[in-house]
């Protein structure tokens, strides 16, 4: 195993969280009444009361239990080490956003020195660094310093797609914490998510494109059309069709964006932009021109600041010009 170089410097390295679990289940799946979420076993609290419940301190053999809880309650799992200052400072500032959240995820501690094998799954190359779990996938959200600021916005996002995703439970220990009141979704947003839900695509797409005549400067509105759309050309596709014909029809367009939509939304992210650049480096003319459409919109369902789409549009830049 490598071992993890010391912090790197106070900005992290964010992830953005759109790309990162499957498109497909934005579906909400339906939950058993009455279901509540399991405690992780073998991790016990933190110890202070104020977090009793929201922060387990995690070793090779609890993290399994803790996998398994990440199909109920949103976990985020803090890599630290006893001998770096920096995971000591970020220690604080998560401990502090976690209370905030009373319960609405899982802070799981994990010291690296002590649980090797979990630093090298997650592949780890440098400490602090901060790891989500929905439904057991890993999702990295950043390496380095954070500010609570900064943390609050990483767990809102992080919220967000787990709530598409039907991960939806409290920590053990929450049921008593004060609940935070939601702010509700713009009408038109809720039309939205609540014709999702119900796997009518179009009516989504229709409510999404009502916001944005609305208001054309609605980005969530914007990313959220795209999200739906891409949804609507994968509904019924079969996969190994589509790779197939991808395979046969190198040069044919419709062939390799729906391959290009098919590694988004399964989250081979880089898989599909190579692919539509390549394709916008072969080709010219109102083909080259689909590609390049499709890519830019695939660009913003995976999230502008995710560090693959800057790479690919600098790709793009240079396959067009």
């Amino acid at each position: 195993m490598t071992t993890p170089t010391p912090e790197q410097g106070p900005a992290p390295s964010s992830v953005s969280l759109r790309g990162a679990v499957d498109l497909s289940a934005l579906k909400r799946p339906q939950q058993p009444a009455g279901a509540a979420p399991a405690a992780a076993a073998g991790a016990p609290a933190a110890g202070d009361a104020d977090t009793a419940g929201y922060i387990v301190e995690v070793n090779e053999q609890s993290f399994q239990s803790l996998v398994q809880l990440s199909a109920q309650v949103p976990v985020i799992v803090e890599l630290t080490a006893s001998w770096s200052d920096l995971a000591q400072q970020l220690a604080s500032a998560l401990a502090e956003v976690t209370n905030e959240f009373a319960g609405r995820f899982v802070l799981a501690r994990v010291d690296v020195d002590a649980s090797p094998g979990i630093a090298q799954a997650f592949q780890l190359q440098s400490v602090p660094a901060a790891v989500a779990l929905l439904k057991g996938q890993p999702i990295p959200l950043f390496q380095g310093a954070a500010s609570a600021d900064e943390l609050r916005q990483f767990v809102n996002e992080l919220l967000k797609v787990a709530q598409a995703n039907g991960v939806t439970g409290t920590a053990p220990g929450a049921a008593d914490a004060p609940a935070e009141e939601e702010k509700p979704l713009p009408p038109l947003h809720q039309e939205a998510f609540d014709a999702i839900e119900a796997g009518d695509y179009a009516r989504a797409a229709a409510a999404y494109q009502k916001a944005l005549a609305e208001q054309p400067a609605d980005n969530e509105a914007r990313t959220g059309l795209y999200q739906v759309q891409l949804l609507q050309r994968l509904q019924g596709a079969d996969a190994n069709e589509l790779r197939r014909a991808a395979a046969d029809q190198t040069d044919d367009l419709q062939a390799q964006l729906a391959v290009a939509d098919l590694d988004v939304s399964g989250g081979h992210v880089e898989d599909a932009f190579a692919r539509l650049v390549g394709f916008i480096s072969r080709h010219a003319g109102d083909e080259r021109e689909a590609a390049r459409a499709r890519l830019v919109e695939l660009f913003d369902v995976v999230g502008s600041s995710d560090p693959r789409v800057s790479k690919a549009r600098q790709a793009l830049a240079r396959a067009l010009f």
